[in-house]
């Protein structure tokens, strides 16, 4: 089970919401819903969870590109949402690499076999080092900007040291306590 909550900076305080993300396929679909939700193009953080297995958090001021930070890449790897935040650039990757080896292989026939002829048995696998990584592994633990929420009063090894109920003492940390249980 997922929840997700905007907090969104104005200057009267913070104001919070939480929202619904069925219709968020991509990391811009989720920046355009929280820049909606900003007043004046102030600060606003969207957090999602999933039970206790990982959170993220998402930082968007204004037109600038949004800034992430993810408490267990590996877990949110497994997760719909939190492929949403695992962008190439984070993970080290070469942008759109996936997407194009995708549609490759669907352009063209990589067994190596004419249409009709029957499949050639796979070469015997070759021995390769174990303890090479690779290089599409989703690294374990935390992931992206740990500086994302220090200006708001958390600080990165604070940030790092969430645990359960994550929300609730970035909430406090950012001074947003109050609104925040209104939605929750």
């Amino acid at each position: 089970m997922y929840f997700a909550a905007l907090l969104a900076r104005t200057e009267d305080g913070w104001e919070a919401s939480d929202t619904e993300l069925d219709d968020v396929e991509t990391l811009s679909d989720l920046t355009d819903l929280a820049r909606e939700a900003s007043v004046d193009e102030d600060t606003v953080l969207v957090y999602i969870e999933q039970e206790d297995a990982w959170f993220g958090v998402v930082r968007v001021d204004g037109e600038e590109d949004p800034r992430i930070y993810v408490s267990d890449a590996s877990a949110a790897a497994r997760s719909s949402y939190g492929e949403i935040l695992l962008t190439d650039e984070m993970l080290g990757r070469e942008p759109g690499a996936e997407d194009e080896i995708a549609a490759l292989e669907q352009l063209v026939d990589l067994d190596g076999t004419e249409d009709g002829e029957p499949e050639r048995p796979a070469p015997a696998a070759v021995d390769q080092d174990d303890d090479a990584p690779d290089p599409d592994a989703v690294p374990a633990g935390p992931i992206g900007e740990l500086g994302v929420l220090a200006d708001l009063g958390m600080s990165e090894k604070e940030l790092l040291t969430l645990q359960t109920d994550a929300l609730a003492e970035i909430a406090e940390a950012v001074g947003a306590v109050e609104v925040l249980e209104s939605v929750r």
